[in-house]
């Protein structure tokens, strides 16, 4: 008889705690819980500067101040997906984005960061890279044991991100949805709790004031610290920046 395997014994699993909507605070960025009330405005003026952030995610764009504000009231109470708006410090902390928690699953040890969805002007800034690295901190932090990213297989700004913050390249769900009537084929990425010290260490290298310029330009890139904790590597989305 074939002797069975399991997997590894998990000992004393507690599962953590859900999101409890604390602000996350960094160097660049401030994350709290979405207010429509108080960040509706801003976001939406910021947001129309460009249509094309709509693009891969299931709703919007948003035809006016109250109808973005409408779909923010809807949101901002939701437990999963569980929204924050992210506040640029090096820009006086004004609102320029929203991100959320999703697929809470406490049982299980997973989380996954989604509903990315950056102005332009947050875009490309120490900020709005910090305030991914701060949720994944967070999920970390709590109890986590493994931490998704999940984007359109199309999008490859999304791949690249996701590989940049040291998540690694787990495949495509081919057909796995229809948004937006067109086909979604889904890549997905992840980094677990045996990832987590050195890549804790590498955003911290990487989020270090002596790390940027008097430009704000970061000597080392962030990819560079990451890649030796990339298990599996995206043959399309590459690992840029």
């Amino acid at each position: 008889m074939s002797k069975k395997i399991f997997g590894d014994p998990v000992p004393g699993w507690t599962p953590p705690p859900v999101p409890d909507g604390a602000p996350l605070r960094g160097r660049y960025a401030m994350l709290e819980r979405m207010d429509p009330s108080a960040h509706a405005e801003a976001l939406f003026a910021a947001n129309a500067a460009d249509p094309g952030i709509w693009d891969y995610l299931p709703y919007g764009p948003f035809a006016d101040p109250a109808d973005y504000a409408g779909w923010m009231t809807g949101m901002a109470t939701c437990a999963d997906p569980f929204f924050y708006t992210v506040h640029d410090l090096d820009a006086g902390g004004r609102a320029g984005g929203v991100l959320s928690f999703l697929r809470i699953a406490p049982e299980a040890g997973s989380i996954e960061l989604g509903h990315i969805n950056f102005a332009p002007r947050l875009q490309r800034t120490r900020a709005a890279t910090e305030a991914m690295l701060l949720m994944i901190g967070r999920a970390f932090s709590a109890g986590y044991r493994r931490f998704e990213w999940k984007c359109d297989a199309l999008n490859l700004p999304s791949r690249r991100a996701a590989q940049r913050l040291g998540l690694s390249y787990e495949g495509v769900f081919r057909k796995a949805t229809v948004v937006k009537g067109r086909n979604r084929d889904t890549a997905w990425f992840a980094a677990t709790d045996d990832d987590w010290p050195a890549l804790r260490a590498a955003y911290a290298t990487w989020l270090a004031a002596a790390n940027f310029d008097a430009e704000g330009r970061q000597i080392r890139r962030l990819a560079d610290l990451t890649r030796p904790v990339l298990v599996m590597t995206d043959p399309v989305g590459g690992n840029a920046g």
